[in-house]
């Protein structure tokens, strides 16, 4: 089968009272790389009238999950994995927040491509490098050997305890894009994964992006079609 098409992005700075928030323009940089898996972060309906949640689902395809960190009357807050495969099993929501910061969440699940099923993991880490350390090494107990991949913001720019080091342990291929500040990229915040079954064959970002988040998206094409199912 041709490569599964993933992006990652962080669309913070879209989803807030800015009276001229282009919604539809986080929307078109979705379709114009029609990817087959999407994690979203920061998603934010706070003081809306409108459900970005409901319209961001609604472009890639009809199988997704929402992991809200922070539910309100005025709205909620949190990230997205949306899917054009179907789960093949129930997603699962793991709280990977750490001690009194804030509540972070990770989106676990399989889905059924045509070539077979696919681990997935999407999360969004915190600030600090202890908070990360810990988190991460919880993202390693939701990999499975074979067909896993995980991706969202983790967040992580230092060596010294970080969770690059973690995730190699079994997620060996990853990106190394810069993606923050949008407007000039310095930091790889934001990143996709792979077991060693799934190579990565391509990797880019899309500039366009930046007229609606401070980070930039992270696009990949993971060829899967080795993997024994």
């Amino acid at each position: 089968m041709a490569p599964v098409r993933f992006m990652t992005w962080n669309v913070h700075g879209t989803f807030n009272l800015n009276p001229k928030f282009d919604l539809e323009g986080v929307c078109s940089i979705l379709r114009k790389w029609t990817p087959d898996v999407v994690a979203l972060q920061e998603v934010d309906s706070r003081s809306r009238s409108d459900d970005p949640f409901a319209k961001l689902a609604s472009v890639v395809g009809d199988h997704r999950i929402h992991a809200k960190s922070i539910v309100t009357e005025d709205g909620d807050y949190g990230q997205m994995l949306l899917s054009r495969f179907p789960f093949s099993s129930m997603p699962e929501i793991v709280d990977v927040s750490y001690q009194e910061r804030e509540p972070r969440r990770a989106i676990a699940t399989d889905l059924l491509t045509p070539a077979g099923d696919l681990r997935v993991v999407a999360t969004h880490l915190g600030l600090s490098i202890h908070e990360r350390y810990a988190q991460a090494r919880a993202l390693v107990s939701l990999v499975k050997p074979a067909r896993t991949v995980v991706l969202g913001d983790f967040n992580d720019w230092f060596w010294i305890k970080s969770v690059r080091r973690v995730l190699a342990q079994v997620c060996p291929n990853r990106t190394r894009l810069r993606t923050f500040p949008s407007r000039l990229p310095l930091m790889r915040l934001d990143r996709i994964y792979a077991t060693p079954d799934s190579p990565i064959a391509t990797v880019w970002t899309d500039t366009e992006a930046r007229a609606y988040s401070d980070h930039l998206p992270v696009i990949a094409d993971i060829d899967i079609s080795a993997a024994g199912t």
